[in-house]
């Protein structure tokens, strides 16, 4: 017997969202995992709209839903919902395109609030859970091991664990603290700040996950605990802005943290790019140049989920003598990676077909080095260079200012 819908997962403004969907398909012919998925109906945002809709209309409207020939949810219906809702990156860029401006990307992680609720979701998920409410970490390995991408460096900044009067926290993220492909990326970034002259610490072994897998997962009740530990962490420090490197993680502080937790959370939130642009500006950072031709990625979650284009461009532009061309999608309606939305754990071949694609655009533009401001990014892009052997090299924007600052 299938479920009956729980409205309680929808906004009004999401209610009136699918009534307003105007069923134009524009975000069909936008959507980066539809065009890669041999056009399975049930991936594309005007199908998603239309069961989610319907299912709600056949629990709640009675004889109107049946005047209207709207039937009640099978079982299989609600299975194939799931397949569709959980095989989306949630780029957001069928947000851009839609003509009344449904925002796409909240409307997917309500539905899959619902589908978690009704035990629909890919079971390892269940595992992510369990890793990040018991380990902090989405690789389940010892928290305590978040600095260990120090040890091999030849200069490690002091005061890293915790410092108390620090004024900025570097939130490093699982994926830069925990994975060594990414090392680099904490590497640089806390070597760039150490020259700038910047009084700075990370929470150490006692930063948590921010959360945001489980949020787009469908499970955001379960990251509560998670956002109360980090804010409270920051405060103890007494900071007065905290930066990080992950697009997710900036996302998460600056805009989910203050509506979970109902609060301000009393010190700014940066990403890493924008604190780079102010160190440019205010001559902190000097460039020396670097020597390969260069193309941007724009991350989903820098650039369409939270509006920063331009400080990346900038800080890019700002290296004497770069060689920089920008890819045919770019901006507002730049192609995901392929590794968002924890698409590749419920379908690894959406992730593998979405970032040949994007690869594929780098390599076009003649640049040797793709560089991204996302360490997720940076490691789906370079796995899609590996495995389609395009001979190019994927950095982050950090590990490129460094670089760039050696003499």
């Amino acid at each position: 017997m299938s479920k009956k819908v729980d409205l309680s997962h929808y906004t009004l403004r999401q209610l009136l969202e699918m009534e307003a969907c105007t069923r134009c398909g524009e975000c069909v012919a936008a959507c980066p995992t539809y065009a890669e998925s041999d056009e399975n109906a049930e991936i594309h945002p005007q199908r998603k709209i239309a069961r989610a809709k319907d299912f709600w209309k056949a629990d709640h409207l009675g004889f109107l839903a049946r005047l209207f020939g709207i039937k009640p949810a099978t079982d299989g219906d609600q299975e194939a919902h799931s397949d569709g809702v959980y095989r989306c990156t949630l780029c957001g860029r069928c947000h851009v395109v839609c003509p009344v401006q449904i925002d796409t990307r909240s409307l997917w992680i309500s539905m899959r609030e619902q589908l978690v609720d009704w035990d629909l979701y890919p079971e390892v998920f269940d595992g992510l859970r369990d890793r990040v409410t018991t380990q902090y970490n989405i690789s389940g390995d010892d928290n305590a091991n978040r600095l260990v991408w120090t040890q091999n460096m030849d200069h490690v900044p002091e005061g890293l664990e915790a410092k108390e009067g620090a004024e900025t926290v570097y939130f490093m993220g699982c994926v830069g603290a925990m994975y060594p492909r990414a090392y680099g990326i904490p590497q640089s970034f806390a070597q760039i700040l150490d020259r700038a002259g910047e009084n700075f610490t990370t929470l150490g072994s006692g930063e948590w996950c921010c959360g945001f897998p489980l949020q787009i997962a469908g499970m955001g009740k379960d990251a509560y605990d998670l956002a109360r530990h980090n804010v409270e962490a920051v405060r103890a420090i007494g900071a007065r802005r905290l930066v990080a490197t992950c697009p997710s993680c900036y996302h998460t502080w600056a805009h989910e943290y203050p509506r979970m937790l109902d609060e301000p959370l009393g010190f700014e939130v940066y990403h890493s790019v924008e604190l780079l642009d102010e160190l440019i500006a205010e001559g902190k950072i000097k460039l020396h140049g670097f020597s390969q031709p260069i193309t941007y990625h724009d991350p989903c979650d820098l650039g369409r989920t939270s509006g920063i284009f331009d400080a990346p461009r900038r800080v890019i532009n700002a290296i004497p003598g770069i060689q920089f061309t920008e890819m045919e999608d770019h901006g507002e309606l730049s192609l995901c990676c392929g590794g968002g939305g924890d698409v590749e754990m419920a379908d690894a071949s959406v992730t593998a077909a979405v970032s040949k694609r994007r690869i594929e655009q780098a390599q076009a533009t003649g640049a040797r080095v793709v560089v991204s401001a996302c360490q997720q990014c940076n490691r789906t892009l370079a796995e899609a260079a590996r495995k389609n052997k395009i001979r190019m090299r994927a950095m982050d924007i950090t590990e490129v200012v460094w670089q760039a600052m050696q003499e």
